[in-house]
């Protein structure tokens, strides 16, 4: 069985796909991009504020399934470029406890949704 989760303090799906889908007691959250809710505007001024805006959006998905990032048990980043995997990884990481922070990949790949430097999805359990 699943149950659809959504919220309005995260950006909306941009195509057939919903922000979250909570089976059992997992949570699956479909990656989130730098989108401001409140403006509908792309955050790219710099990669630390938009890696924040990216966690951001994934915290207001956690908590409309009544989880935190505790719950969360593993993470993709997908980024455009290599070169900014420190300043990523900072901000990233200042959302977990290290001694418990989930197993993650980062992965560079050619292009991501508009045209935006970084995308994360999570998975997590309650």
């Amino acid at each position: 069985m699943k149950k659809i989760i959504t919220t309005t303090n995260a950006p909306a799906p941009l195509g057939p796909y919903n922000q979250a889908i909570l089976s059992n007691n997992t949570l699956y959250i479909s990656g989130q991009i730098a989108i401001n809710v409140e403006t509908g505007t792309l955050v790219l001024n710099d990669i630390e504020a938009e890696t924040h805006q990216v966690m951001k959006n994934l915290q207001a998905v956690l908590e409309a399934a009544n989880m935190t990032f505790d719950n969360v048990v593993k993470s993709s980043i997908f980024i455009s470029n290599m070169d900014d995997f420190g300043l990523i990884n900072q901000v990233y990481g200042s959302y977990f406890d290290e001694a418990t922070a989930p197993a993650r990949e980062t992965v560079q790949v050619a292009r991501l949704p508009k045209d935006v430097n970084v995308e994360i999805s999570m998975i997590a359990v309650n």
